[in-house]
């Protein structure tokens, strides 16, 4: 322009955008890793969707296989896939804590002193607090858990040490981020009677799924529960009664199948029920033959994959929280009350909007998935559904038609593992920093319910 410079229009891109092509190109850059021959044991190397499925799978922390993690992959590719399980572990509990960052500072004045005092002077603004923080409870609970599990393996079985120390390393790491792989074809079935190997991947899975914001918490303040946050006390209430539900039942319905539990010891059983409730936040190990289930195990693996874990957590599905103020705020309606109130909070109407979008959303991703995969292959209704929940919250559980399936379903699959990854972390931050309060208001309508 004639006396005057021009300038490149500035492009600003939401946080949310920023999250989910940081993790598309961590996707590309372990799918080229995987591609390459030195990845793959044997000569050649692994087929375009092999590389990608399992590049999706490990940052996604979800635990998918197509093909077996031990035999096909070489050491290199074991290194690969245990670094992009640790990178997503980490990078989902940084990205949904620093979303948090960002829409917090979008909040109003009486908004963001609320939040304030809700999580006790905590300065969620300080990026390098939530930096570090991250990296000291995820290092902290795999080395403890790794050395646990590589005691357990020098003593009990028949392993050297350096077998141990990777096998145990390996473990904790895919233990904590819910990452569902491990070193042996079977998976956890050749220790489903054996707690001192169940009990520490139970324990890591469950603080992975539970969120960096409510381990930090309850390092700073275990002894006080009054003083918790809401969050912290919406997380925690909800759950541990799921996980006992789940624990419970499947201990139940599947006492006398004598394809699951019904060849174990009786105090073995409840060992085995708890470990698969526990994998159903996020951590997709199986200790029992998944396929033999009941179908009415099926069903309620179906329903918790979907709840998922805490909020900034490893684990995936639609959270915790978000499925508690959904039935809250049921339970609220049936009682006639005005407002959805949690431990002597009010819980803000956009708020449980929030959860109801994040909900019906996750909902709607899962029915057309199905849909396209029942049509693609004609399996069993409730194969499909169980694959499609598992994959899309990045839990890894397979009812067995994973591996049937021709790329293209696999594809179909890999995409549902990125959105249930990152859909429902990126849809609440976005509808969180797309607040804006309307200075008008239309005349109030009643429509017919029911």
């Amino acid at each position: 322009m004639e006396g005057g410079t021009s300038r490149r229009p500035r492009v600003v891109r939401h946080p949310a955008q920023v999250v989910a092509f940081a993790f598309a190109g961590a996707v590309a850059v372990g799918t080229a890793l995987l591609w390459l021959p030195v990845a793959r044991r044997g000569e050649g190397s692994a087929t375009f969707v092999e590389a990608l499925f399992t590049a999706v799978s490990a940052l996604c922390v979800t635990g998918h296989v197509v093909v077996d993690t031990r035999e096909h992959w070489s050491g290199f590719g074991l290194v690969v896939i245990l670094a992009l399980a640790q990178v997503g572990g980490f990078g989902i509990m940084t990205s949904a804590s620093l979303l948090a960052v960002f829409a917090s500072r979008r909040l109003g004045l009486r908004s963001r002193m609320l939040t304030t005092t809700e999580s006790r002077g905590y300065d969620l603004g300080d990026v390098r607090t939530v930096l570090l923080g991250v990296v000291r409870v995820s290092l902290l609970v795999e080395l403890v858990t790794a050395v646990l599990l590589t005691v357990r393996l020098l003593v009990g079985y028949d392993r050297t040490v350096a077998q141990a120390v990777w096998e145990g390393v390996f473990l904790a790491v895919s233990s904590f981020n819910n990452a569902g792989f491990v070193l042996r074809s079977d998976s956890m079935s050749g220790f489903v009677a054996d707690a001192w190997m169940c009990l520490p991947v139970v324990g890591a899975s469950f603080l992975g799924g539970l969120g960096f914001p409510v381990l930090l918490e309850l390092r700073r303040q275990f002894r006080l529960p009054a003083r918790w946050s809401l969050h912290t006390k919406l997380t925690l209430v909800t759950t541990i009664p799921l996980l006992v539900f789940g624990t419970v039942f499947l201990t139940v319905n599947e006492w006398r199948n004598p394809a699951t539990l019904g060849p174990l010891d009786w105090w073995a059983r409840p060992l085995a029920g708890l470990f698969q409730a526990a994998a159903t936040r996020s951590s997709g190990f199986n200790s029992v033959d998944i396929t033999q289930l009941n179908g009415g195990s099926w069903l309620v693996m179906d329903v918790l994959m979907f709840i998922g874990g805490g909020s900034a957590s490893t684990a995936g599905g639609i959270k915790v929280t978000t499925f508690a103020l959904l039935a809250v705020a049921v339970f609220a309606e049936f009682r006639g009350e005005p407002h959805v109130t949690l431990f002597h909070r009010r819980v803000a109407d956009r708020v449980v909007r929030q959860a109801l979008t994040v909900a019906l959303a996750s909902v709607g991703v899962i029915v057309v998935a199905t849909i396209v995969l029942v049509e693609m292959t004609r399996a069993p209704l409730d194969q499909v559904v169980f694959e499609v929940i598992s994959s899309f919250a990045t839990v890894g559980l397979s009812s067995g038609l994973l591996v049937q399936l021709p790329d293209a379903g696999q594809v179909v699959l890999a995409l549902l593992m990125f959105l249930g990854r990152i859909g429902p972390i990126t849809l609440g931050a976005a509808l969180a920093l797309r607040e804006r309060t309307r200075l008008y208001e239309y005349p109030e309508g009643r429509p017919i319910i029911g």
